[in-house]
């Protein structure tokens, strides 16, 4: 029995949820389902389940003072990452120095590739791709080179060193935006995988953009490395991005933070940001990384994971056992699938574009995988009551891929 709300279906229409109010009314977003039923969100990567309570008490906290003028992080604020990257990551040596502010994740990958290379030059990225990767280094002039991740014997994804050993050769590469956990594939990565690909970067002199913000939502059996703990090297030629908005639900309240231990790096990256003028905290975003990074913030986290875990058995052994011609690796980490559908629709000689109709006729949304070099794929958001899951599967048996 669980502590904390995970079973509650919330309704999100008219409450500032893209997920939910997005649909039919913007490109890319499902459209709208057809009578008879109801939304359930599963494109959009954030979650469905009410925040940690120490949050919404921090905030409301805040709240009861009527003033929010011009403010400088507090040492709380600073204690408090410190203190969740020691427990949860086995992070030590970290220092407020090390820590910045970022508007967001994306912004701070620009940012850090803006002080590692120039507009044309060639950023390695491996496949499948984060979307917001792609339309954020595109839009900033670069080139992006793909390494494939592939599947081993027991059907993990790996990467493939030789390959990227080759195209950083080949396109004098110096700059790699790098996954972990992996976003879409949900791997969570193992020290020997991250010692053997920074060594391979170290030979290179390639500079790493590490995007962690999926680091907490790590599924049972499995631990999170942080990429600038493998070696000192590492340490010095990484930026590090994190964010309580992905574990704690938040994004709507904008707040990241990177981790830079060198100072060559840092004073680079941090004179780029100054230059936007963009990078200004939101007092009530301060608020709430206190109240996540709370002890109440990890138990809830803990169990949350738990949650997570019995959604992705059910809904990997649900595939397995109902839909022929579907392939799911299971996840290590994050609450998203990505289903390669290329067997079934060849079976049944149907375009990925018909599953998605057929699902999103249903309300099962659910999201299109070819922004993320899935050619036949769709990606799959399990971060809702188990209630919700277990009804998606069955709509989708009956109406989508055993109709």
């Amino acid at each position: 029995m669980t502590k904390y709300d995970f079973t509650s279906i919330m309704e999100r229409h008219g409450k500032d949820a893209l997920a939910i109010d997005g649909v039919g009314h913007m490109p890319g977003a499902p459209t709208a389902p057809r009578a008879g039923f109801d939304q359930i969100p599963m494109w959009v990567a954030d979650m469905n389940f009410p925040t940690c309570p120490t949050i919404v008490e921090t905030m409301a906290a805040r709240l009861e003072h009527p003033a929010f003028g011009y403010f400088e992080p507090t040492d709380a604020y600073f204690s408090s990452i410190i203190d969740w990257q020691r427990t949860r990551n086995g992070v030590t040596g970290l220092e407020p120095a090390h820590i910045g502010y970022e508007n967001g994740v994306l912004g701070g990958v620009v940012s850090a590739l803006e002080a590692m290379a120039a507009p044309g030059d060639a950023v390695l990225v491996h496949s499948p791709t984060y979307i917001g990767f792609t339309k954020a280094l595109e839009r900033n002039g670069y080139r992006i080179v793909l390494s494939p991740l592939v599947s081993d014997e027991a059907g993990v994804w790996r990467m493939d060193y030789e390959d990227m050993e080759r195209k950083i050769e080949q396109n004098h590469i110096h700059a790699a935006v790098f996954c972990s956990p992996h976003n879409p594939a949900g791997r969570v990565w193992e020290r020997a995988e991250l010692e053997r690909a920074m060594a391979l970067f170290a030979a290179h002199d390639v500079y790493v953009v590490s995007d962690e913000i999926w680091s907490d939502i790590i599924l049972p059996g499995h631990t999170h490395i942080p990429t600038q703990s493998v070696s000192a090297d590492a340490r010095a030629r990484t930026m590090a991005l994190y964010a309580p908005s992905k574990t704690f639900n938040l994004a709507g309240l904008v707040g990241s933070y990177h981790v830079i231990y060198d100072g060559w790096l840092r004073d680079r990256v941090t004179a780029i940001e100054g230059k936007t003028s963009y990078n200004h905290m939101n007092v009530l975003s301060m608020h709430a990384l206190v109240g996540a990074y709370s002890p109440e913030g990890h138990e809830w986290v803990d169990e949350l994971c738990q949650v997570l875990g019995e959604n992705v058995r059910y809904a990997c052994d649900y595939i397995g056992e109902h839909f022929e011609g579907l392939n799911v690796r299971r996840p290590q980490g994050t609450y998203m699938l990505f289903v390669d559908c290329s067997r079934w629709c060849e079976a049944h000689g149907a375009a990925l574009d018909e599953v998605l109709r057929r699902a999103w006729d249903v309300g099962v949304d659910f999201q299109d995988g070819r922004p993320f070099h899935g050619p036949c794929h769709v990606r799959v958001n399990l971060a809702l009551p188990k209630s919700r899951v277990e009804e998606a599967f069955d709509r989708l048996s009956r109406y989508v891929f055993n109709a």
